[in-house]
């Protein structure tokens, strides 16, 4: 298996704050039984399958590339928020968020599975990540997005009462096939 360094990817990024809950509300999909669990002391390995199942076809690499005594740290802190999307009883997704120290939560990771797109949970799934991060008595939300993102993201992140506050550019850089036999020996 050759493991050649990929090409870098540029990304144009934007960033994104609200400053009052949302005013939606959304019915539960219907005929798809789901449940949002927050989970409070994730083992590292269901962490990488969560990130890298929700992750890898928008080039999700940050949290892969960490050590394990990294990784454990920034998700066993007390800022650390995490919920897992269960639909039909299976993992489907999931929310990450931080409470900032400046009275802010930042959404670091929000996301479907492949198999739980186009099944109409995207806003409502949005919906309650947003509701989780209000109750947590911020003064504002922030998350940001690229054009790596699923295309709908930063209309979506919009209609929900997000403001852009900052572009720019990011590079990526993709998982070699060698950084990616290393995470699957760690599942």
């Amino acid at each position: 298996m050759q493991g050649s360094k990929s090409a870098a990817i540029t990304a144009q990024v934007t960033k994104l704050e609200m400053t009052s809950p949302p005013k939606q509300s959304l019915p539960m999909p219907v005929n798809i039984h789901t449940a949002i669990l927050r989970v409070l002391d994730i083992p590292l390995a269901y962490y990488r399958f969560l990130y890298l199942r929700v992750g890898k076809r928008w080039h999700w690499t940050d949290r892969l590339r960490m050590g394990d005594a990294e990784l454990a740290a920034l998700l066993h802190d007390k800022r650390t928020s995490l919920s897992v999307l269960y639909v039909n009883g299976a993992p489907a997704g999931y929310f990450e968020l931080q409470q900032r120290d400046d009275d802010v939560v930042e959404i670091t990771h929000f996301g479907l599975m492949e198999h739980a797109l186009g099944l109409g949970l995207g806003k409502w799934f949005l919906l309650q990540t947003l509701l989780a991060a209000w109750a947590m008595d911020p003064s504002k939300v922030k998350v940001s997005t690229n054009s790596l993102d699923h295309p709908r993201a930063l209309q979506l992140y919009q209609q929900f009462g997000f403001s852009p506050v900052a572009t720019g550019e990011a590079t990526i850089e993709p998982l070699t096939d060698e950084e990616l036999l290393a995470i699957a020996k760690k599942l």
